[in-house]
């Protein structure tokens, strides 16, 4: 038994837990993440006696007399400061982490009033952040610090939220108090806990299952088998070829196939319930790379072979321009595993209502989808299905894929009771689809002065057990290996293979991260060859207004490729040793696929309340739309009420992926808000009460391979260039960021979104890696290789606002292609300062390199 203090009031607790557990469950203070439980990522950051601690790593029994603290306890004063400072320097993106940080802030600025953003660096370094990059974070605990040592109020005047404007976000405030609500925070009554019971080998045989012991455990609910799913039996976000759960006589693909649902009244039995389930297994070989699985006589790990997708783009004569051109180079380069490390693990949180519909609460990049599939296992009608978005702790395309909401409702289904299944960190980076491995070679040629002539490249990617979104990943790989840049002959051969790894699915950049690393490194040795700078081959190629791009594409008005170069001259001239990188990126799904926004606006009681099913997964979706709809309707921001996802309530504007929200559903709510501001014209908010105004965006692409001259694969494309410079140590020192976003709706978001960009894939250049042995993984969250504040160099970001267009205001997307162009930046940086030509990521022999 121990007592201490929480937040100034004295508790007792005679259970040794962790302090984590007891303050998120017994006190439900849930401005405490649990984001690993391993102490590793600060999201759970609490006042211990005035320093900050991760609560994950304290234990009850070890507290006695001492005085904890959590955002909840801090003053009023304390929190309005906070509030205000995070908010205004865009230092909130998924939230996740917010908390925690304000925590480390606070253990920071009680002892040093005055800080220097090195002690701010120091003060954070343990609290990760995979969004913002931390610059944003620590000029709001800078801000922050002049707050307290002043005593000056916080200001009170609201923003107008028009489009253009630096706006706040509208739930950054409720973020950084830890009263926005994440799934693992819902606590609804009655509510009882569920897990799965997974595989014990990456392939095996199950040959029989047990239950009878863990079905016997007083407090155990519900023990479910394959047999016990209504409706189909696999599921999948592209191809139904993801089983629910492996049946007796199945055969498992992966370490994270779940082979039986365990439901209980509390998490300790739960445990102890999956403990006692027996799984008889035949093991069998697996193949644990596309090598081997491409093998004559492997296994095949799906009945239709081990190759999920084979890709071809062709365009011209590639053979025939190589074989005339001046200069070619041929490399082959490697790129690996690595996870999303976002802050939240996954939840979700399942009942049924009166009516026997199915409601699931869900933090997903897709409620439509969510409900697609789960109401395909159940064997219910969609419309019996009801998913309700909860905040969303990061995502960057790990969420996109099922991997609890549909285990939650199939036990709520069967037990009529809420029940809430949530991963661990481990079972999360077992569980979720990564990054695509891939093995690439590349040759591109040019002629004497440097302009490009042809590009051939072959692209293998690891797919992993299941499909996930592994088509259109080597599709987009394939699609936009030859850059933004201007020549017409190229040959992409893309293949997926099927292998016993952990699946590969959606992550910021899907596929060009990868393909794009090889083909710009390429450039760089021809820039060699001909006798010009890296710098000066990009610009004699780089695509403008009304030239063809090498998919064929005409390059639009708002094409700034040139421009992004261009801004970036002077910086390179005065140190030609920084690597430097472009990229383009589509918005959007494109290459023929339907891809609808939508957006409803819906009058009530003289609120307009923006409705859309949208997913906004940090990257601040909610602002965005409400500034659109303040601007197109002529609006006041106190008029407008950001709904949360709902299928209930809500359009289907489909998954936030491929950058495509700010453009399709962006433009969904001007079309709406258009037709708002006409109904306004004569009448008052007040007499349209109960009114909906609709709006839709629908675009329109050719199908690849489309026998069109000049086939239209997106409906708009962003550009960049980023640069990267070392210091004499061979530290990044510095990053450049110079991107073509179109119109910035909200500058101060398109920033943090480009400044956590280039911060996770700095980590994907030189830290960044998901190591596995024969498909188990074998790294923990504090080994993945993540940066942390105290390795981000500066990093300066340079908009170019030239699209004029009134889609969405002329806004393009930047989600992913912040991410693009910094892995081969940064090797080119390297190469430069070593000689070093490396070809794998992450690179190796520098500084950053582990120690074997």
């Amino acid at each position: 038994m121990s007592t201490f203090t929480v937040n100034g009031t004295t508790v007792t607790t005679g259970k040794n837990e962790k302090l984590l557990d007891y303050l998120r469950d017994t006190l439900q203070l849930t401005s405490v993440k649990n984001g690993c439980s391993e102490g590793a990522c600060g999201t759970c950051m609490v006042l211990a006696d005035g320093v900050a601690t991760k609560a994950c790593v304290l234990r009850t029994d070890k507290l006695e007399g001492k005085s904890i603290v959590t955002v909840e306890g801090l003053t009023e004063r304390e929190q309005e400061v906070y509030a205000y400072c995070f908010s205004n320097a865009g230092a909130v993106q998924c939230g996740f982490c917010t908390p925690g940080m304000v925590i480390s802030a606070k253990g920071l600025l009680d002892q040093n009033p005055s800080p220097e953003r090195k002690d701010v660096r120091h003060a954070i370094r343990n609290n990760i952040c995979r969004c913002t990059g931390y610059k944003k974070i620590e000029e709001a605990i800078l801000m922050a610090a002049e707050f307290f040592r002043t005593g000056q109020a916080v200001p009170s005047g609201r923003a107008a939220g028009s489009v253009g404007e630096r706006f706040d976000r509208i739930d950054g405030a409720a973020k950084v108090k830890g009263s926005a609500e994440y799934v693992d925070d819902m606590r609804p009554e009655g509510l009882v806990f569920g897990s799965a019971v997974r595989s014990k080998y990456p392939r095996a045989r199950v040959l029989s299952i047990n239950t009878d012991k863990a079905k016997a455990l007083p407090g155990v609910l519900a023990v479910l088998t394959s047999d016990d799913v209504p409706g189909s039996k696999k599921i999948g976000h592209l191809l139904h070829d993801w089983d629910v759960m492996i049946p007796v006589g199945g055969i498992t693909r992966y370490l994270g196939d779940a082979i039986v649902l365990v439901a209980a009244e509390t998490k300790e039995i739960l445990e102890e319930a999956k403990a006692l389930v027996e799984v008889e297994y035949e093991e069998l070989p697996g193949s644990f790379s596309p090598e081997e699985s491409l093998a004559d006589g492997a296994p095949l790990i799906h009945e239709n072979g081990n190759v999920l997708s084979v890709q071809h783009v062709l365009r011209g004569d590639p053979d025939g321009m190589i074989k005339n051109s001046k200069y070619v180079v041929t490399n082959h380069y490697s790129t690996p595993f690595t996870d999303h490390a976002f802050l939240e693990p996954e939840s979700s949180v399942s009942m049924t209502d009166d009516d026997g519909t199915v409601i699931v609460y869900s933090s997903c990049q897709g409620i439509y989808q969510t409900r697609e599939e789960c109401a395909l296992m159940l064997g219910l009608p969609e419309e019996n299905v009801r998913v309700i978005a909860k905040m969303v702790g990061g995502g960057f395309g790990g969420k996109e894929d099922m991997s609890v909401q549909h285990h939650a409702a199939l036990l709520a289904y069967h037990l009529k009771k809420p029940v809430k299944v949530s991963l661990t960190r481990a079972e999360s980076l077992q569980v979720h689809p990564k990054r695509h491995a891939f093995e690439m070679d590349i040759t591109t040629a040019c002629d004497e002065k440097g302009y490009l002539t042809a590009m051939k490249a072959v692209l293998t990617s690891d797919t992993g057990a299941y499909a996930s979104l592994g088509i259109p990943v080597i599709q987009r790989a394939c699609t936009h290996a030859a850059g933004p840049y201007n020549y017409q002959n190229m040959e992409i051969t893309g293949t997926a293979v099927y292998t016993n790894n952990p699946p590969g699915g959606a992550y910021r950049g899907f596929g060009v991260t990868q393909s794009c690393f090889g083909a710009e490194s390429n450039l760089n040795q021809l820039a060699e060859l001909v006798g010009i700078s890296p710098w000066e081959i990009r610009y004699r190629n780089a695509i403008r207004p009304g030239q063809v791009l090498p998919n064929g594409q005409i390059a639009d008005d708002s094409t700034a490729m040139a421009e992004t170069l261009e801004a970036v001259r002077e910086i390179y001239e005065q140190n030609p040793k920084m690597g430097i990188a472009c990229a383009m990126k589509n918005a959007g799904l494109g290459v023929g696929i339907p891809d609808v926004g939508r957006c409803r606006l819906v009058v009530i009681d003289g609120k307009v309340h923006i409705r859309s099913s949208a997913a906004c997964i940090g990257q601040g979706l909610g602002t965005i739309l409400t500034q659109m709809v303040c601007t197109a309707a002529g609006l006041d921001l106190d008029d407008i009420v950001y709904d949360a996802p709902d299928t209930a309530i809500a359009p289907d504007s489909g998954n936030t992926t491929a950058s495509r929200q700010t453009v399709f559903t962006g433009e969904a709510s001007r079309v709406a808000a258009l037709k708002l501001k006409e109904a306004l014209a004569g009448s008052t908010l007040a007499e349209l009460n109960g009114r909906e105004y609709y709006g839709e965006y629908l675009g329109v692409t050719d199908k690849m391979g489309a026998d069109v001259p000049n086939p239209v694969s997106h409906i708009v494309y962003s550009y960049a260039t980023q640069l990267v410079e070392l210091d004499e140590d061979g530290y990044v020192k510095k990053a450049v960021a110079v991107h073509d976003s179109g119109r910035a709706i909200n500058p101060k978001n398109l920033e943090g979104q480009i400044e956590g960009g280039v911060t996770m894939s700095l980590g994907y250049a030189l830290t960044e890696d998901f190591p596995l042995d024969h498909g188990k993984p074998k790294a923990k969250y504090g080994t993945l290789g993540l940066f942390k504040s105290t390795q981000v160099p500066d990093i300066d970001i340079v908009l170019i606002e030239k699209n004029d267009s009134e889609l969405a205001f002329g806004a393009k997307g930047i989600g992913e292609i912040s991410s693009i162009p910094t892995a081969p930046a940064v090797q080119l940086a390297y190469y430069n300062y070593d000689g070093k030509f490396r070809t794998s990521l992450p690179l190796k022999d520098t500084p950053y390199s582990r120690k074997k």
